[in-house]
């Protein structure tokens, strides 16, 4: 009989549950492509500018470290809250998906730029010493040898760092931004129908776990070392 039931509620409310995870898809979507344009190069010049490399910049470094530092460490949801602002003057509402985006990318950037750094870091020495004994330029230094050797962290990264923006993307239903994680507090947990909150942490489920298996293989594939 609960089967039944929970079935019957899955089917009434289908529409809204595939607009939830439309709306997931776009915030998340946003955050990773926020964090790949701007994450990734701000990860890099954390690398370039840190003590004893050769593009050294400590003043630089330590505004930009200590950014990172702040954002990283922010309660998510007091950010989310803090931002209403910003976010305002950004999209011109607070309110909505779009809107919900703003602080999730904020964090995307900080997130994957210090994991950017860290992967840039675990490459050998011998890699940038050999760049500089071929004359490379900053360009070729960063695009034909560090990512060229640290695709494999980059991407086992940014797969983490999407897992984190899935579970970042469930609180936003404080802004109207919706998605899965709002659809089963308000639809399931308010209303005491467990079997649906249920579905819907599998929907969640099956999505990390894709995303985690997929980011995996692609990091596997592109080692070449």
């Amino acid at each position: 009989m609960n089967e039944q039931s929970t079935w019957d509620m899955i089917v009434q409310y289908q529409s809204e549950i595939w607009q939830s995870i439309g709306e997931t898809f776009v915030m998340v979507g946003v955050s990773i492509l926020a964090a790949v344009v701007l994450g990734l190069p701000l990860g890099t010049l954390l690398y370039l500018c840190r003590k004893g490399q050769k593009y050294e910049y400590r003043t630089l470094f330590t505004v930009l470290d200590l950014l990172v530092n702040i954002i990283r460490s922010f309660p998510f949801l007091l950010l989310v809250v803090f931002m209403i602002p910003f976010t305002r003057m950004v999209v011109g509402t607070s309110l909505g998906t779009m809107a919900a985006t703003v602080p999730l990318s904020v964090v995307a950037i900080a997130y994957y730029a210090r994991l950017v750094e860290q992967s840039l870091l675990e490459v050998p020495k011998g890699v940038t010493e050999a760049a500089d004994s071929m004359g490379a330029s900053l360009l070729q230094l960063i695009f034909k040898f560090l990512y060229v050797e640290a695709r494999s962290g980059l991407i086992r990264g940014l797969t983490t760092s999407t897992i984190s923006f899935i579970s970042f993307s469930t609180v936003m239903g404080i802004v109207g931004g919706g998605g899965v994680g709002d659809f089963a507090i308000r639809y399931g947990y308010q209303r005491f129908e467990t079997g649906l909150m249920m579905f819907t942490i599998v929907i969640m489920l099956i999505l990390v776990q894709g995303i985690q298996f997929t980011g995996s293989t692609v990091a596997r594939w592109s080692d070449k070392r």
